[in-house]
Order: C-alpha cells, then structure tokens, then sequence
C-alpha cells in the first residue's frame, strides 16, 4: 500500500540549500545571504558557501578570509589597510550593523566604490547596507542594498529595517 506524505514525511526529504537558499546555486557559483542588523536587537549576518565538484575532480575553494570592522571600536586605517590587500578579483561581502557611514573617511568610501559599491559614498548614521563586490569589478555591482535611516518611516525607532540579500554569484564576476 501506498504511504501517505505527511508535512513531516515531506519536509524530511526536501533537499537542503546552501545557505537556507530557495534554489540550489548552479555550477561554478558561490552561495551567498547577507543580512544588516536590525536596530540593536538582531546583529549583522553573512553566509559564504562554495559548490564543491561532483565525481573524481578535485574540490577547489576560494581563499576566505573574515574581519569585523566596528567603528566605535576601529581605527578606520585598519579598514583601509585591509580593504587595499584584497587580491584582485576577490569577492568582498559586507553586512552594516548600527552606523556604517559616520567614520568612513573619503579613502574608505572610494575603496567601496572600485569595489562595485553605488552607495558607499552616502552611507551615513544608522543607514542599513549589504553588499557584495570584487576587487577591481570596474562597474556597478548588482548586489548592492541600501536603505536611509529616517525617522519618518523607520520601522524601529531609530532605526531602519532589516535588509537582506541573497543569491548565486558567478565565480568570476568580470
């Protein structure tokens, strides 16, 4: 006889995405979600993940390197020291959390602009910002999110909602 799919039966054999995607990334992209924080309850998110080769070929992954840059807490050289040895082609992930934009010098803004940043250079105090980018992408990236804190229409007060961004990126995006 044939056994009834329940809710539970189902969601057993639903196929996990990387990064709790809707949809599987093709081959040769990466998995990404990047979320902002959300007023100073939820912080700051993101997930990386690469598709690994099926059958005999060899599993590449891309070098990873993680920081956290607080600017109450930073010296914002260190942001710049860091942002300028990113090896070309690089991809950058950024999730802003609280005040993204009040100690970026005119340096950092044009550093998140060769970037592929659209809005680095507007960024200001509680504005909420996801990006994803390249070194040396030479054109806008289309994984870019933006929303000015305004107390007229902020959903906590004082502070914008939460955004997220989420996706598959080719694994060379130029």
């Amino acid at each position: 006889p044939e056994v009834p799919h329940t809710e539970s039966s189902v969601a057993s054999h639903s196929v996990k995405t990387k990064c709790g995607l809707s949809k599987s990334c093709p081959d040769n992209f990466f998995a990404f979600k990047i979320t902002s924080g959300a007023a100073n309850v939820v912080g700051p998110s993101v997930c990386f993940e690469v598709q690994r080769p099926q059958g005999r070929a060899l599993e590449t992954r891309p070098h990873l390197r993680h920081a956290s840059f607080y600017s109450g807490w930073v010296d914002a050289n260190l942001l710049v020291k860091f942002l300028k040895e990113i090896p070309e082609g690089t991809l950058v992930l950024v999730a802003s959390y609280d005040d993204p934009g009040t100690k970026m010098n005119d340096e950092i803004r044009k550093l998140f602009s060769n970037l592929g940043s659209t809005y680095a250079k507007q960024l200001g105090f509680r504005d909420s910002w996801v990006f994803l980018g390249a070194k040396d992408l030479n054109s806008k990236s289309p994984f870019e999110e933006f929303l000015k804190n305004n107390p007229d229409v902020n959903k906590y007060d004082g502070w914008p909602e939460l955004l997220e961004l989420e996706g598959c990126v080719p694994q060379k995006v130029y």
